[in-house]
């Protein structure tokens, strides 16, 4: 085991009341590739800071090895100084490293480099932190919330960037899919403690449901040793006095045990505020569209959207999706085409743009619009503080300024006002972002349950599988032209619908180039009905390179699949990357030349 090059043990943090961390520990190895997950408001970024050094601890050991460099994602990233995003990027560089990396990422990021960092939206200032963090290529990256304001060709690129990088990771995401392709490990923060997995998020679920049961069968079978000693204080044989003393200390131990257990952090319990039903007909949009600037936006677009249907919004930064997501729900007129709603719409927004909160507001104040303690909720009245306790707000966090929360508690309280407004059509856009995974559960509850319509934006591919009946995408995701098409299901079934229908076209431009090919053999020497020399050798030597080639590919993969192998020997996991990529292209040339000259064939015999 190779040593620590970050270590934190025993941390110990509170700002008074219940410590926030009591106990916390984070061991990172190089290579390691560490997804840190946990509840809202469980200390997850306050721990990932105390890594950085941004933060210090109250107690507890904090190592980091002195040859290490270090980066931390910003939440707030500080321009000042910096006249470019290029410029406050390359800032990131240490000596030697290379600052074509920064125009490198910038790209990938949707940015040029150029922009003047004071005209910055949120989404583009986070990622200009990312494309800083990344370049220098550090030794360790701490990366909070790294998804968030990415769209999903980009989480997707992220995601392949992250899987080959040297760094060693320790990341914090809501987005399941992003976590279970990049984590090779898991640390849970709960109740102040943290517990380690080393296998990544897709298996971490069911290993705390395990862990959860055991403590409670523990908790179940300290209760009956109590009741048992309780017995035999009251009705056991008298012994010595000494000993009757010694087992008395004992239970007086387990009681405090057992009364100072504290569970684990509830779980909200909530469900959207129903309104009178609309009609069965929600939206009618009837060949919509929208251009700026002679830039089509919404090419010809038509859809119905009926009562009970659950439609999500994919498509890059950019795309459009908030042009169409505002057209079909009547707030923006289209150039030309119509649109019609419903009866009885009651639309209830959640705007992801949760600058719009007012940080000096309280909790009460927010949920309540300022009308004193009680809200009305399905029609009945509602003191403030008990509908907090549904969404694990303590009643005591009423007068709390907005500001005081984190990223994740604002989600929920903003998630806590929506569902209290009577609505029969919810507009969502990114709902998933900052939510811890146990609250994304109950929102998938809240989304699949609910008896009305839902429209929602999203770059959680999980999220999108989970929850919606169609997926409205652009047809040319990698440059948008304002055409979009409605897909039956989720995000995974939209891209087999894709595949499945370029699959068709590349049958139909085979079969289209079928002719040139009889064109040809009859142009050629082999048109009396024979293969050149030339062909046949071809023909049937083409299948043993193709065979050699796929074994080539599965050694190479072979050795790649070792997880230690780019920490120990990068060099090679690059060449041997290289090596597998040309061998692949290799194969598809010699498949394409073969089946080619086999329909050839066929042609002349048949």
């Amino acid at each position: 085991m190779a040593p620590p090059i970050l270590k934190l043990d025993d941390i110990f943090l509170s700002f008074g009341g219940t410590p926030l961390l009591a106990g916390a520990a984070l061991q990172v190895e190089p290579g390691d590739k560490i997804c840190l997950v946990g509840r809202n408001g469980s200390g997850k970024s306050t721990l990932l800071k105390i890594a950085a050094g941004l933060v210090d601890a109250q107690s507890g050991e904090v190592f980091r090895h002195p040859a290490s460099t270090v980066r931390y994602l910003e939440q707030a990233p500080d321009f000042a100084g910096f006249e470019t995003v290029q410029a406050y990027a390359e800032a990131g560089l240490g000596p030697g490293d290379d600052p074509y990396r920064v125009t490198y990422l910038l790209s990938h990021l949707g940015l040029t480099g150029e922009e003047n960092p004071r005209n910055l939206s949120g989404g583009e200032a986070r990622r200009a932190a990312l494309a800083r963090v990344l370049a220098p290529e550090p030794d360790i990256l701490l990366l909070d919330e790294p998804t968030n304001h990415l769209d999903l060709p980009t989480i997707e690129w992220l995601e392949g960037e992250l899987q080959k990088t040297r760094s060693a990771l320790v990341l914090i995401s809501h987005d399941r899919r992003f976590l279970e392709k990049v984590s090779t490990a898991t640390v849970w923060l709960d109740r102040g403690m943290s517990r380690r997995l080393d296998r990544g998020f897709a298996f971490f679920e069911a290993w705390r449901d395990q862990v959860l049961e055991a403590e409670e069968l523990e908790q179940h079978k300290l209760g009956k040793a109590i009741e048992r000693e309780e017995h035999w204080l009251r009705y056991g044989v008298t012994a010595r006095r000494k000993r009757n003393m010694r087992r008395l200390g004992e239970l007086q131990t387990m009681r405090a045990q057992y009364r100072g257990h504290k569970g684990p952090q509830g779980t909200v319990q909530a469900a959207a505020s129903d309104a009178q039903e609309s009609g069965k007909l929600v939206i009618e949009a009837d060949k919509i569209t929208k251009s700026y600037d002679d830039r089509p936006i919404v090419a010809p677009f038509s859809i119905r959207v009926h009562r009970g249907d659950c439609i999500g919004l994919v498509g890059p930064n950019g795309a459009g999706k908030t042009t169409l997501l505002k057209m079909l729900t009547g707030q923006l007129a289209p150039d030309s085409g119509t649109v019609k709603l419903g009866t009885n719409l009651e639309i209830a927004t959640l705007d992801q743009k949760r600058e719009d909160l007012n940080l000096e507001d309280t909790l009460a104040n927010y949920l309540t619009d300022g009308r004193g303690e009680n809200l009305l909720v399905n029609g009945e009245q509602r003191h403030v503080t008990g509908y907090m306790k549904e969404f694990l707000f303590q009643p005591e966090q009423a007068r709390t300024p907005i500001k005081n929360l984190s990223g994740g508690e604002r989600a929920r309280l903003m998630l806590a006002r929506i569902l209290s407004r009577p609505a029969n059509l919810l507009i969502l856009d990114e709902p998933t972002n900052d939510l811890d995974i146990e609250t994304l559960d109950l929102l998938q509850e809240i989304v699949t349950g609910f008896a009305g319509t839902v429209i929602l934006v999203s770059h959680d591919r999980d999220f999108l599988d989970r929850t919606v009946t169609s997926t409205i995408a652009p047809a040319n995701p990698e440059t948008p032209d304002g055409r979009w098409i409605e897909y039956a299901g989720g995000y995974s079934d939209m891209l087999a619908q894709r595949k499945g229908a370029a699959d068709e076209r590349r049958r139909a431009e085979k079969a289209a180039e079928k002719p040139k090919v009889q064109e040809a053999a009859a142009a050629s020497p082999a048109s009396k009905g024979k293969l050149s020399y030339k062909q046949k050798f071809a023909l049937e030597n083409l299948p043993k390179e193709m065979a050699k080639a796929e074994a080539e590919i599965a050694k190479r993969e072979e050795k790649m699949a070792d997880p230690n192998l780019f920490t120990k020997d990068p060099a090679t996991f690059n060449r041997l990357a290289s090596e597998m990529e040309k061998l692949r292209e290799s194969l598809t040339k010699m498949e394409e030349e073969w089946l080619e000259l086999e329909m050839l064939r066929e042609e002349l015999e048949g």
